[in-house]
């Protein structure tokens, strides 16, 4: 019997979701974005709409089962135990470097006010990925928690922007606008942006992730991820929407801080640098979502002995502690790998291979979901747009996410052998 008070409830779920979604992708983002105009905002509309119907597609999967059940072994029961461990190794991998670019993005907004964490931002990463673990080492609850507040307190510069948005459209009109393009939208632009945008979308996921964690989860699940995703989405169109098409897109291309560069433009300086505070905190809120996760994913596919019993060990609390520390570690050494790079070269190349290696998971999940004849119009949808992103991320990080997925066959067959040798 489980006891009260250690499972996440609906509006916990919500926050998990959306503050695993609202990280540092979203206030970055525009600075990419910029060169794109209009075509970036095509892009987001069709990031939107696929990751929707993937959302819907995996809260219909997970209703339809009774208790909880992660993504990969949604996978596994369709399509057998090396399908289910390939996918939830490369969900794994994705969650641990997601966590790593976060971080970054972190770091970044951080160094608008603190210059020296600009200066070493491998390690100014590693602290807070380090204080995270700290924080879920604690217990669920408590990540939980500190996941609502921080949604709360991200939610703020978003807000702070939507509403100078609606200011200035409400006085100017749509000359506050860039103007639309003579010759139209380009596809291969959209496409471009789109992939950029997905990085911003990836985590709807979250819920079905941690579902064993979460209280009624054949009820709180399914609904946390859909609405988790569509305020998501709909907060994201409006906010990227206006800092792209109001601002100069060379003054945003040039910003490492585009909200904080908005809010001082249309306001002024002291609420900007507020603003960029509250990024700040998106972020490591973010990552700690994340954290929970990483945690969680090699403890499930350890008690259904596709990873060694080590990742099975719980603390009394109910913490997974190896299965946590194995992924900050690993997480660590990717960051200290990479230390040489640019803060911004840094960013860009987990982002893309996060990604890139997020992609095969929502391509099985929507193949599960055609295989089993469920919510069949959007799981064609879901597995064009999979399948089309894949494309627009680029040959290279596409290459890399495979090499990465099966990089834990090693690990999945030494387990097998060892359970076959052991007694009956």
């Amino acid at each position: 019997m489980k006891k009260p008070g250690q499972k996440l409830g609906f509006f916990m779920s919500v926050a998990l979701v959306m503050g695993n979604m609202i990280g540092s992708g979203v206030f970055l983002l525009p600075q990419s974005l910029a060169p794109f105009g209009w075509n970036a905002i095509a892009g987001w509309v069709v990031t939107i709409a696929g990751a929707l119907c993937l959302a819907h597609v995996l809260a219909k999967l997970t209703a339809e089962h009774e208790g909880a059940i992660g993504p990969a072994e949604l996978v596994e029961r369709s399509f057998g135990p090396l399908a289910g461990f390939l996918i939830g190794f490369a969900f794994w991998v994705s969650v641990w470097t997601g966590c790593v670019t976060i971080a970054v993005g972190a770091t970044s907004y951080m160094a608008s006010f603190l210059p020296v964490l600009g200066e070493h931002p491998a390690l100014a990463a590693l602290g807070v990925i380090w204080a995270m673990t700290g924080v879920n080492l604690l217990g669920v609850r408590s990540a939980g928690s500190f996941q609502v507040v921080t949604t709360l307190i991200k939610l703020t510069p978003l807000i702070v922007v939507a509403i100078l948005i609606g200011l200035i459209l409400a006085r100017d009109g749509s000359a506050a606008l860039a103007p639309f393009p003579n010759e139209g939208l380009s596809l291969p632009s959209v496409n471009a942006a789109a992939a950029l945008t997905l990085w911003a979308m990836i985590g709807f996921e979250a819920a079905c992730a941690a579902s064993h964690k979460i209280d009624n989860p054949q009820r709180n699940v399914p609904r946390a991820t859909f609405y988790g995703a569509l305020l998501s989405g709909i907060i994201y169109l409006i906010v990227c929407s206006g800092i792209t098409l109001m601002l100069p897109a060379d003054k945003v291309a040039a910003s490492n801080a585009p909200f904080e560069l908005f809010v001082a433009t249309f306001w002024s300086p002291g609420p900007a640098s507020l603003v960029a505070a509250f990024a700040a905190i998106s972020a490591i809120g973010a990552v700690n979502g994340w954290t929970l996760v990483q945690a969680e994913l090699p403890l499930e596919m350890a008690k259904r002995r596709m990873m060694p019993a080590w990742f099975a060990r719980i603390g009394a609390n109910g913490v997974p502690v190896n299965s946590l520390l194995a992924a900050t570690v690993l997480g660590s050494l990717l960051v200290l790998a990479n230390s040489s790079q640019s803060m911004a070269g840094l960013f860009t190349f987990m982002a893309l291979l996060t990604t890139s290696v997020t992609l095969w998971l929502y391509l099985a999940c929507a193949a599960v979901a055609l295989k089993r004849k469920v919510a069949i119009p959007f799981a064609v949808l879901g597995l064009a747009f999979g399948i089309w992103s894949l494309w627009g991320a680029g040959v290279e990080a596409s290459g890399l996410s495979i090499v990465l997925m099966f990089a834990g066959l090693p690990l999945y067959w030494w387990t097998r052998r060892s359970l076959s040798t052991q007694p009956h």
